[in-house]
């Protein structure tokens, strides 16, 4: 059977197992295994599997993804969480969706830390969700912001989907990492906005809460203190070189737990629930990656990317339009492969293209990666999306799978304008890489 062949009926099959609601990660590996199997051999099929598995597990650039969901959940089975909460509710409360709005704000901050989508949602939807479910928000909002707010850190350097697409096009990734910081910044904003604009409407999904005075407020951010401290360390030490963002993230959980020790608010049984729904998170995201590692593999020999990069540039069309084009199959290859896979499918093949159009190499980089922030809770596969629906099943009464992807949509649009605005004003990307280099 023709490869091509094959790689549409895998798609279409794995399609129909996700709407009988099997978990994503199952599914992906064993389509990816069964159509790899029967293109190249069986054997190089069970070479794939296991290949792709054990690099996933054993991948040190993926220990932060444990390591910083630790430290999430040291920080809500202690208190902290809450005290941090508590401090944004008393600066933010006043205004409908605040917690929301601080939830975005957070996992932007977060992400300059990670550089992993998955762990920033996983990380975020274990603080975050608890506490707004406590303050009445609506599940849509609640999960669409976690979700959509962890794909800022695909943007916010430093970025994993940056470095691997620097080391692909021999960019600079200096220059990568300062151009991701204003479309961070500005995607931001649009999610705030897209917050203000849906609780305008919808009043009674992000309640408004009470106002407190100046001096509960600063008693608030004192009582923080030692937290923070903790936060700006590991932040700190990250920008100017003295960690790696693995052992940032060790940093953290040691800090984390210091205080938590040091106040007495973490109990025996609480340290083992952290541990218990640490390493339950981790394996799902763990499973997730290697699910999509083992699918993308799968669709490279089906050669379907390549050929629809082929018949994208045999169109006599302008620049923008061929552009807007490759835009378009990032947009729908992140809707079903994880977005490292995606990027190192298909950049090697795009990336001479664009070139000849003569666009920026460091603003294509970025406008790839705004895109696959879509994919990445874009239905059917959305990852982020699954990440926190995982997290979420912990909450008592748990939360549809229906409720999350119904409110990431008001953050995709807001991506979508985000990307629009980076078209009509390249220089938003391209002005610091200029100044600074």
């Amino acid at each position: 059977m023709n490869p091509t062949t094959v790689g549409i009926i895998g798609i279409i099959v794995m399609i129909l197992f996700f709407m009988t609601g099997m978990p994503v990660a199952y599914v992906m590996g064993v389509i990816g295994f069964l159509g790899f199997g029967i293109i190249i051999s069986f054997n190089a099929g069970l070479n794939l599997l296991a290949k792709s598995f054990y690099e996933t597990f054993s991948s040190y650039g993926l220990t932060t993804v444990p390591l910083f969901i630790l430290m999430g959940q040291l920080a809500f089975n202690s208190g902290i969480s809450r005290r941090l909460y508590d401090t944004a509710y008393k600066y933010l409360g006043n205004i409908r969706g605040g917690l929301a709005i601080t939830t975005v704000s957070a996992c932007t901050a977060f992400g300059a830390v990670c550089g992993s989508s998955a762990a920033t949602a996983a990380t975020m939807a274990t603080v975050g969700l608890p506490e707004m479910r406590r303050k009445k928000y609506a599940d849509e909002l609640a999960a669409g912001s976690v979700a959509s707010g962890g794909g800022l850190g695909m943007i916010m350097p430093p970025s994993v989907v940056l470095i691997v697409y620097g080391v692909l096009t021999e960019q600079s990734i200096g220059k990568l990492f300062v151009a991701g910081i204003f479309p961070a910044i500005l995607v931001t904003v649009l999610f705030i906005i897209a917050i203000v604009i849906w609780c305008s409407f919808r009043p009674e999904q992000g309640p408004k809460g009470e106002k407190f005075t100046w001096k509960e407020k600063i008693r608030s951010l004192l009582d923080l203190s030692e937290t923070l401290a903790v936060f700006a360390l590991v932040m700190g030490g990250l920008f100017v070189g003295l960690f790696t963002p693995t052992e940032a993230a060790a940093v953290g959980v040691f800090g984390v737990l210091t205080v938590s020790i040091i106040r007495k608010q973490l109990r025996w049984s609480s340290f083992v629930d952290a541990l218990y729904e640490t390493l339950r998170t981790s394996c799902m995201v763990m499973m997730l990656i290697a699910g999509a590692e083992v699918f993308g593999k799968f669709l490279a020999v089906t050669r379907i990317p390549f050929n629809i990069a082929s018949w994208i540039g045999a169109f006599d069309l302008p620049p923008f339009a061929i552009l807007g084009m490759v835009v378009l199959v990032y947009f729908c290859g992140g809707c079903f492969m994880d977005s490292l896979a995606l990027v190192m499918l298909t950049v090697p093949i795009f990336f001479p293209l664009i070139l000849e159009l003569g666009y920026d190499p460091i603003w294509f980089g970025i406008i790839i990666v705004m895109v696959t922030e879509m994919g990445v809770i874009t239905p059917p596969v959305g990852i982020n999306v699954y990440v926190v629906f995982g997290v979420a099943r912990s909450l008592p009464g748990g939360m549809a799978l229906e409720s999350i992807f119904k409110g990431i949509f008001p953050f995709m649009l807001a991506v979508f304008i985000g990307i629009i605005i980076l078209f009509i004003f390249p220089q938003i990307v391209l002005y610091l890489p200029n100044l600074m280099y």
